[in-house]
């Protein structure tokens, strides 16, 4: 049953068994053994297809659920998340990436957490690729905001005050989520990039609360945080969708981004 939704996934998606197996970094024979149903697939994996296709199930279980720490098949999560991590340490911010919590027999990771001592400021970082649903995610975020006070403790850190960021892969194919859900940013995540940008050079006078803002793990712009169209940039996203950064990423390493056009005929 898991394999056909599997299956199904990937195909509503678009995707070879070539070209999922590649996103979450397994062989493509796994992909096809899974889908069959002839594998016999850990939970970390069918987790990773799962996450891959942009499938959600509800598993029921007994005992505590522990599941790998997520996206980590994700390639283009992989540049993106340390790309963030060097940006706050480069502005004297300490960091963890892929901290885990626990509530009960739910266990979670965070993507990153930034904490900036002096201040006691504490940002709780969520990092997406893609965008499939924003419930989801701010339910998500609403977690990680209870779970992240003690987090934070066993890293040795203290901290006074806690925000939450969303930080999305900068395609226009995330944009067009993010202005068709309007209401429910402007509601879920008030902070922008202007006010992100202020609070991680001086915490000291920054604003700490819910924002969003994208971000291109292959630009060296000192402006790391991208306005997204809601706060009024006109120029188009540096990638169509994820299948177009991965396509500019591979052996293109330190040169700026591209943008794939159209064939005109």
């Amino acid at each position: 049953m898991v394999g056909t939704i599997i299956r199904d996934g990937r195909e509503v998606r678009g995707l070879t068994k070539s070209a999922l197996a590649e996103r979450v970094g397994i062989s493509r024979q796994m992909v096809g053994s899974v889908e069959r149903g002839d594998a016999n697939p850990s939970l970390e994996t069918i987790a990773r297809l799962l996450d891959g296709t942009g499938v959600d199930i509800d598993l029921v279980v007994r005992g505590s659920v522990r599941i790998g720490p997520r996206r980590q098949g994700d390639a283009a999560h992989a540049r993106c998340s340390p790309h963030v991590q060097r940006r706050f340490e480069s502005e004297g911010w300490l960091t963890a990436r892929e901290v885990r919590i626990e509530q009960g027999r739910y266990v979670g990771w965070i993507d990153l957490l930034a904490f900036h001592p002096p201040t006691g400021t504490l940002l709780i970082i969520e990092i997406k690729t893609e965008i499939h649903d924003f419930g989801d995610i701010e339910r998500s975020m609403d977690w990680y905001a209870r779970g992240a006070w003690d987090a934070a403790r066993r890293l040795g850190w203290r901290p006074k005050r806690v925000g939450s960021w969303l930080l999305v892969l900068a395609t226009g194919a995330a944009e067009e989520r993010i202005v068709a859900n309007r209401q429910a940013i402007e509601s879920a995540f008030p902070l922008r990039a202007d006010a992100m940008t202020t609070l991680v050079a001086d915490p000291a006078s920054g604003v700490v609360g819910r924002a969003v803002a994208l971000i291109d793990p292959r630009s060296h712009r000192r402006d790391w945080l991208v306005r997204t169209r809601l706060d009024g940039r006109r120029s188009a996203a540096p990638y169509l969708d994820y299948a177009d950064f991965m396509d500019r990423t591979r052996g293109d390493v330190g040169r700026g981004p591209r943008r794939r056009t159209k064939n005109p005929n």
